[in-house]
């Protein structure tokens, strides 16, 4: 799960845009490549690392036997294998595309940014593919990767590059460069070198291929990004400040709310995420004997837990303050307003101290998981007077080394916890049930090496793929057991193909399950939404207002916004015609939405599909 989209968006700063040269296909007659179905089946790589990693990143002499190797693995890869997915080619290229750029091969990264466009597959994406790293080779090759001269070639090639591109595709897009741009400075940068990467090395004196690439991404942005920030941050202002123009927002046209009377019978959606303030629901509450609200939770360890949020620790309890307006922060900067808050923000994180990384990146993780799952919740709730929430509280966690580490037990207590979960719903006669969460077997991976699991990259790959397999079979067996309900799934932030990735539950397969996507107000895909076979619908996950704990307001970014607008509109649709099944609801949700032209969104309709679902014909579908 991503809980706080805004600020993961932030932190995760994008150090390339990634350049890939066309694939040669199997040569005639010679034997098959191995064919990468999933994720998880690309090959893994170690990389033995000694000292401090730091060093690496700063000392050319020290990085470059490094890079060499993983320019050689990376390169084999392409080469000796047939990869299907556009998103891991583009990866694999771009990390190429770097590494030429650190070595001085400029026209290697001008020739593969021309021939990325072949494998983006979002409209702004094909426009922006490479945009900055390109502009770096051309102000490279003419004076060089340093200086004045450079900086303002850098800063003149975006601005005129950018004027001839149409806003509102690449809108979004911007100003989240924009936002990227001024967040950007040494400890961000350094950061996870220094407390994620470090204690791999010293534990193991070797790094994965998950790992290794992470150092030549630093060492881009170190030297080369950073110096660039002031011309950056003009360029992208230059062109919003020449754009102020409201995107059309086509969901207000196509919203519905229902009045009291055309409730037919109340609904209980389930708002299954890391906890919410029922404080701000009143009497649309699920509530049990005793009359407090109906509560099932279970903290990260899969053991049973109390509290309807996730709890603060004590030692933080004073700063929820100061978590809530760096939200506020986040969503001005995402929406390109210069707010008291985003200032702050950007002083803080762009000036950080080393030693403040560590506290500073997990007390962000933390307010995001205490503050998502009211704002999901206020999304999911809005104009239904018939709706009843019911809460179920998952606990995830916020630090940079995984509490709890993956093991054989965790992932079979989670799996029980899965089935408690859905039997909570089935006993409170939940009808729909949002999840705005997700993970997937790569990411297990990741956990297991900064645990010091695993002796070997196939070993931790093994291990990831019997603890992975474990969590997904019970939450599929869990799914299926209560076929009268909708689960609501998110596809997840990561611009990668859910089914590939094996995201769950996004890319999990029932009846009774329904995968959204995200877009913005005027239905332009989202920069970060993950997509698929299994992504039925979109909706707008782009800076939408809800509630935070408390009952402050903030617009928030995500496929985590997005599925609550699907889970709202199947709860009005129950709320008008009860008798409707989960695969009623599916069918006459995505029958009502729009196709957009290029056959990859599907934009629901709630005002058309509510409209259909009270009419004399809708129980017979």
């Amino acid at each position: 799960m991503t809980p706080s989209p805004l600020a993961a968006a932030a932190l995760a700063l994008v150090f390339l845009s990634s350049s890939a040269p066309a694939l040669a296909a199997d040569a005639p007659g010679a034997a098959p490549r191995p064919r990468i179905e999933k994720a998880a089946d690309l090959p893994r790589f170690s990389y033995p690392v000694t000292g401090r990693l730091e060093e690496i990143v700063r000392d050319e002499a020290r990085f470059k036997p490094l890079a060499a190797a993983v320019r050689r693995d990376t390169e084999s890869v392409l080469v000796g294998y047939d990869i299907p997915d556009k998103a891991t080619r583009r990866d694999l290229l771009g990390l190429l595309a770097v590494l030429d750029y650190l070595d001085g091969r400029y026209d290697s990264v001008l020739a593969r940014s021309e021939e990325i466009r072949a494998l983006q597959e979002k409209p702004a994406d094909k426009l922006l593919s490479g945009l900055r790293l390109r502009a770096m080779a051309q102000a490279a090759q003419a004076h060089g990767p340093q200086g004045e001269a450079f900086g303002k070639a850098v800063a003149e090639t975006i601005r005129r590059e950018l004027a001839a591109m149409p806003y509102a595709v690449i809108e979004n897009d911007i100003k989240g460069s924009k936002m990227g741009a001024e967040l950007i400075g040494e400890a961000l940068i350094l950061g996870r070198v220094r407390e994620v990467m470090q204690p791999i090395a010293d534990n193991r004196g070797a790094l994965s291929s998950d790992f290794a690439p992470g150092l030549v991404n630093a060492r881009f942005a170190l030297l080369h990004v950073l110096p660039l920030k002031a011309a950056l941050v003009d360029a992208y202002s230059a062109y919003l400040a020449a754009h102020k123009v409201e995107k059309p927002d086509i969901w207000a046209a196509r919203d519905v709310t229902l009045s009291p009377a055309q409730v037919k019978r109340p609904v209980v959606v389930a708002v299954w995420d890391s906890g919410t303030d029922t404080a701000l629901f009143g009497k649309q509450l699920v509530r049990d004997a005793k009359g407090a609200p109906a509560v099932i939770a279970f903290d990260r360890y899969g053991r049973r837990s109390q509290g309807e949020l996730m709890p603060i620790p004590a030692a933080l309890q004073d700063r929820l303050p100061q978590m809530k307006a760096r939200t506020k922060g986040f969503s001005g900067l995402q929406s390109n307003i210069d707010s008291p808050e985003a200032s702050e923000v950007k002083q803080f994180l762009s000036t950080l101290a080393p030693q403040q990384y560590k506290a500073a990146v997990e007390e962000i993780g933390l307010a995001g998981n205490y503050e998502h799952g009211t704002h999901v919740a206020g999304i999911a709730m809005a104009g239904n007077p018939g709706a009843r929430l019911l809460v179920a509280r998952i606990e995830f966690g916020w630090t940079l080394k995984p509490d709890p580490c993956p093991s054989r037990e965790l992932a079979e207590r989670d799996a029980r916890a899965s089935q408690a979960y859905v039997d909570f719903f089935k006993a409170h006669r939940a009808r729909v049930v949002n999840m705005s969460w997700g993970g997937n077997v790569t990411s297990i991976e990741g956990d297991l090496e900064q645990c010091g699991i695993g002796k070997t990259p196939e070993e931790r790959k093994a291990l990831a793929r019997e603890y992975f397999d474990i969590g997904k079979r019970g939450l599929a067996k869990a799914f299926a057991s209560a076929p009268e309900i909708l689960f609501v799934a998110a596809a997840g932030n990561e611009n990668s193909d859910a089914t590939f990735t094996e995201s769950i539950p996004a890319g999990i397969v029932l009846p009774n399950l329904l995968t959204v996507g995200a877009v913005d107000r005027a239905g332009d895909e989202a920069p970060f939404t993950s997509y698929g076979p299994t992504v039925k619908v979109h909706a707008n996950g782009y800076q939408v207002e809800s509630f935070l704990p408390g009952g402050d307001r903030v617009a928030l970014s995500g496929t985590s916004m997005a599925a609550p607008q699907v889970s709202n509109l199947a709860a009005k649709l129950l709320a008008v015609n009860p008798s409707l099944k989960p695969a009623q609801l599916v069918r006459l949700i995505v029958e009502t939405s729009q196709r957009t032209p290029d056959g990859r969104r599907v934009l629901v309709d709630p005002k058309r599909a509510v409209a259909q679902a009270a009419g004399p014909s809708a129980s017979r579908r």
